[in-house]
């Protein structure tokens, strides 16, 4: 942090704009960056909000009420327990948002710890270890999250786990490729010839190089982790009743489309808006963090 700050002071001297304000600026600049920023803002705002706009209880079964169309009582109506279903989409959104965070965290934690040692240090580890990787790569990722699913039993926690692991792959090939290539720029062969650690070399000169497209990455995973959660929640492999999930609740509400489109409509729509917003940050970011694009 201090080598950066000392880098912007210098480059503020002499009238250059740092990277981290070219970034920022190009950031401000991009409709699809202010767009997707502005959806999630409104979606965790409306998720911190929720105990405060709904008086409803999410889990709370009122029968009597079951089946309600939108109203003015009930925003996105009722479902078959009575439960209001705009309450649910709101809570169900910490939930999946969570999902999506955490396992992309995992998946990139670990992904990206292998990827620097295979990529950096080559030989024997690296060859086994990126035939697993096309193993598994050959696996859908949906189905590889399943299978571990089916191993770990259907909860929360086990989506996670479930979601980062099938991450995995693809952070090692992607973190891989970026190291085969920056080990080759002539800091790196300085920092060897000066006898530097390989630790210091992969950590100090290797990883701040590579963390542009891990981030940008990581991004749009997130909105891919939501939508695997999501899908194994459809299938009863990740949140149980009466946890309000957004795609437990479209499990719920399949059997009622024809007879009451809201229950799978509103927390559909949910899943649409957080991913859309989410991948259009990350094209944002993408393009911000492009170095070969022109500094204007």
């Amino acid at each position: 942090m201090e080598a950066i700050r000392r880098r912007e002071k210098r480059a503020k001297k002499e009238g250059i704009e740092s990277p981290a304000r070219l970034t920022l600026r190009r950031l401000r600049k991009s409709p699809s960056a202010r767009a997707g920023l502005g959806i999630l803002l409104a979606i965790i705002l409306l998720t911190l909000l929720a105990p405060v706009i709904s008086p409803y209880n999410p889990t709370k079964m009122s029968p009597t009420e079951a089946f309600q169309a939108p109203s003015g009582r009930h925003l996105m109506g009722t479902d078959d327990f009575g439960r209001d279903v705009a309450t649910r989409v709101l809570f169900g959104a910490r939930i999946s948002l969570a999902i999506g965070l955490i396992a992309v965290a995992l998946g990139g934690t670990i992904g990206a710890t292998l990827g620097l040692i295979a990529g950096y240090v080559g030989g024997k580890f690296d060859f086994i270890l990126m035939r697993i990787v096309d193993i598994m790569l050959a696996v859908p990722g949906i189905l590889l999250a399943m299978v571990i699913m089916a191993i770990l039993g259907p909860s929360l926690t086990n989506v996670m786990i479930a979601v980062g692991l099938s991450d995995i792959p693809m952070y090692v090939r992607l973190v891989r490729g970026c190291v085969l290539s920056a080990k080759e720029n002539n800091y790196v062969e300085a920092a060897r010839a000066l006898g530097c650690p390989r630790r210091k070399i992969i950590l100090k000169h290797i990883l701040p190089n590579i963390v542009a497209p891990l981030i940008v990455y990581s991004t749009l995973e997130v909105a891919n982790a939501i939508l695997t959660s999501a899908a194994l929640s459809f299938l009863g492999m990740g949140a149980q009743p009466p946890t309000p999930e957004w795609g437990s609740m479209l499990s719920e509400g399949r059997r009622y489309i024809r007879s009451a489109w809201w229950l799978i409509t509103f927390p559909g729509l949910m899943i649409v808006l957080s991913v859309l917003g989410i991948n259009l940050m990350g094209d944002g970011l993408r393009d911000a963090l492009d170095p070969k694009l022109k500094r204007r």
